[in-house]
């Protein structure tokens, strides 16, 4: 299966400050600082993924990456 070239910015590559986090399953966290979203992913062993980068806060999730990508 071929991938669609979309590239996901994570963790330390996401460039704005503030951040919408949700959840692994979905649930809204809220708008938390990118080093508070940061903290809460090395936490819970998990990446953090923009999802939308064009909204205002950008969405980022809380999911394993590696998984994610497959």
């Amino acid at each position: 299966m071929s991938t669609t070239g979309r590239h996901y910015r994570l963790n330390y590559q996401i460039t704005s400050p503030n951040l919408r986090l949700l959840s692994e399953d979905g649930k809204q966290i809220g708008v938390v600082t990118k080093i508070e979203a940061l903290q809460k992913a090395q936490e819970l062993g998990l990446d953090i993924v923009e999802v939308a980068p064009n909204a205002k806060p950008p969405v980022a999730k809380l999911i394993d990456f590696k998984k994610f990508k497959y």
